[in-house]
């Protein structure tokens, strides 16, 4: 399953408790492809499907996935980043790397 840094899990409990949204888990998923390959989406969410969703507490979050994204996700790593470009949070996964369309563009 997904793993979290501990940076992001600490930038995500603030975020959590800045929102008012303690109760919440993040949601991680597939949100589509593009010609660098998959595409990933993240959502504070506190409605959990039981028949469809699989939950996972990783320091100190509950992490969901729907049982139909697992697979895609299941080498994924979620960080938190700051640098000259911005901060932020992305998701890495390994299983997908080099994945490039056939577009050619630059994806990196």
């Amino acid at each position: 399953m997904v793993e979290v840094s501990e940076k992001a899990a600490s930038e995500l409990k603030s975020l959590l408790q800045e929102q008012d949204k303690q109760d919440y888990s993040l949601r991680i998923f597939i949100a589509g492809m593009s010609c660098c390959g998959v595409q990933y989406g993240m959502s504070l969410d506190n409605d959990i499907s039981e028949d469809e969703d699989i939950v996972e507490e990783k320091n100190g979050l509950k992490i969901v996935i729907n049982k139909n994204d697992v697979e895609g996700l299941s080498a994924a790593t979620i960080d938190y980043v700051e640098g000259p470009q911005g901060k932020g949070f992305i998701i890495d996964n390994a299983s997908s790397a080099g994945s490039c369309g056939p577009c050619g563009g630059g994806c990196h």
